[in-house]
């Protein structure tokens, strides 16, 4: 983004959706699913905005989802990212994250009712917003995460979750054991919680490369 029309054939869409379909909308969803080797909750997200009033009614937006969880993420900007070419044209712009690169009649059962929630609350369709039913509870809560709460693995090796997501952690609590494979030697290391937490995401896939990241963890949002 923001394409260009003369450009490769995801060029040129990304210039038509940036060009043609985002002036034509109020609000646009991103909905999505998390990488395959994580574990990760159903979540809508955004991210810090400059503008207070934009901010504002993007978090309204993505709470009108009634997810598990509504996060604001905090991240390194990556050029040409959708999200911010819908905030620059002063779009409410939500990111929808289910699950992680698989698909469940239980995770699908949360997203449908997810979206329905937020068209009753653009008032698109009737209906009464529910709060999706994820692990036998219908709760939400509104987080927030920095780069300084992904968690890295120290080398290569075999990593060993020992918390789920959403779990409440402490600082000091271990959330996975990496067991080095560069070595026989080297011993299994502990990844532990920086602080008080819950965990947000964390990695399913068993092998991981040094300084990959294997955990995410965030806390409630401070407004």
């Amino acid at each position: 983004f923001p394409g260009r029309a003369d450009g490769s054939a995801t060029q040129r869409i990304a210039d038509a959706v940036s060009r043609v379909l985002l002036p034509m909308a109020d609000t646009v969803f991103d909905l999505h699913s998390f990488g395959p080797t994580w574990e990760f909750p159903p979540a809508a997200t955004t991210h810090p905005i400059a503008d207070p009033d934009l901010m504002a009614r993007t978090v309204r937006m993505a709470e009108a989802f009634k997810l598990p969880l509504t996060l604001v993420w905090q991240h390194n900007d990556t050029a040409g990212m959708f999200d911010i070419v819908a905030q620059n044209q002063g779009k409410v712009f939500v990111c929808a994250e289910f699950g992680g690169g698989t698909v469940g009649a239980d995770n699908l059962a949360v997203y449908e009712a997810g979206v329905r929630n937020a068209l009753i609350a653009l008032g698109l369709v009737e209906g009464k917003a529910e709060c999706p039913t994820f692990r036998q509870q219908k709760s939400t809560q509104t987080l927030e995460t920095h780069p300084s709460d992904e968690l890295k693995s120290p080398a290569p090796g075999i990593f060993e979750p020992r918390r789920s997501v959403l779990d409440e952690v402490k600082q000091g609590d271990i959330i996975g054991v990496l067991h080095p494979i560069d070595s026989l030697s080297t011993k299994s290391i502990d990844i532990r919680a920086p602080g008080p937490s819950i965990v947000l995401g964390i990695r399913s896939g068993a092998h991981v490369d040094g300084n990959e990241e294997v955990a995410l963890v965030a806390r409630p949002l401070k407004i």
